[in-house]
């Protein structure tokens, strides 16, 4: 429980961040971090509307600084000189009044921060979270997804975010999806994500390039048109050692640091204006909570990405 950590003054903690109406008058804040709790349409039976809450306890074990002895430009940089405000949950986001209270939530919060990070909740929460960031500007976003999955399914679902994206407006060209798996997807839609002109990395691709290399080029593909880009953090890209949490999670999915650099150096293009950490059920995670963990880390990388701008 956070309210057994020790108190060390020197050593402060993550989270417990102000909500965006507490900033002083005027005042923008770096991050925004709002819940999104959806979990009624997901594939998979999931209990992810209790992570939002998880992932907040989870923040007061980590320190918002970075180490010493990288090197590079994040030498020595400690985040608690950013600002951070939590905008809380949104209430029942599932259906269509619930996608559009969140839709209208990310707007509102947004005018108080530079970037909004939804704390999910299943995958369907991408489609409101998303349009909420880009408002008029949908002609020009971009979304990079980090997923095992295509998300491109048939319905309402977790599994067909994309999709939905796509058929709201979004030009497809500008999609690119990195960690793509084998046997996690079907030969129908992957032939509709070729057809779509949409952008596959796939997992494979990855033992070749650096994470920051990937992500670089996926946000200037994402990032062509000048418009905002959404990134989706779908927690189950990564191997199910490190995120048994995760329903879809598969063996030989990314290592946790992979995850982690992929946050940062997407945090790091001013395009990126939001993003959303998603289909995590924390009543099933180890007991060591390694998935939850880390989801609260990709939070605090969020902030290092930002502190780089």
């Amino acid at each position: 429980m956070a309210d057994a950590l020790p108190h060390d003054p020197l050593w402060p903690r993550a989270g417990a961040w102000p909500e965006p109406s507490d900033l002083e008058p005027g005042a923008r804040a770096d991050l925004v971090l709002l819940g999104v709790p959806a979990w009624r349409t997901s594939l998979s039976p999931t209990n992810a509307h209790t992570t939002p809450a998880a992932i907040r306890a989870a923040l007061r074990r980590y320190s918002p600084a970075l180490a010493p002895g990288r090197g590079g430009p994040d030498e020595g940089r400690d985040l608690a000189g950013l600002q951070a405000a939590d905008a809380g949950d949104v209430d029942e986001p599932d259906g269509p009044a619930g996608e559009r209270r969140t839709a209208a939530a990310v707007a509102s919060a947004l005018e108080r921060g530079s970037v909004l990070l939804a704390l999910g909740g299943d995958n369907s929460v991408t489609v409101p979270v998303a349009l909420g960031a880009w408002g008029a500007e949908l002609a020009t976003a971009g979304l990079v997804t980090l997923d095992a999955h295509l998300d491109l399914r048939d319905g309402v679902s977790n599994g067909s975010p994309v999709r939905r994206l796509v058929e709201a407006g979004l030009d497809p060209t500008r999609i690119v999806q990195i960690g793509i798996a084998d046997f996690a997807n079907s030969g129908a839609y992957a032939r509709r994500a070729a057809g779509l002109g949409i952008t596959v990395v796939h997992r494979d691709e990855l033992h070749r390039r650096t994470p920051e290399e990937v992500m670089r080029e996926a946000v200037a593909i994402a990032g062509a048109a000048g418009g905002p880009v959404h990134l989706d953090i779908d927690v189950d890209v990564c191997d199910r050692s490190v995120a048994p949490a995760c329903p879809a999670s598969v063996p030989g999915g990314l290592a946790a640091w992979e995850l982690r650099a992929l946050v940062r150096e997407a945090a790091r293009d001013p395009r990126v204006r939001s993003a959303d950490l998603v289909e995590i059920d924390a009543t099933t995670d180890a007991p060591d909570g390694r998935t939850v963990r880390l989801a609260a880390l990709c939070v605090l990388e969020m902030l290092a990405g930002i502190s780089l701008r």
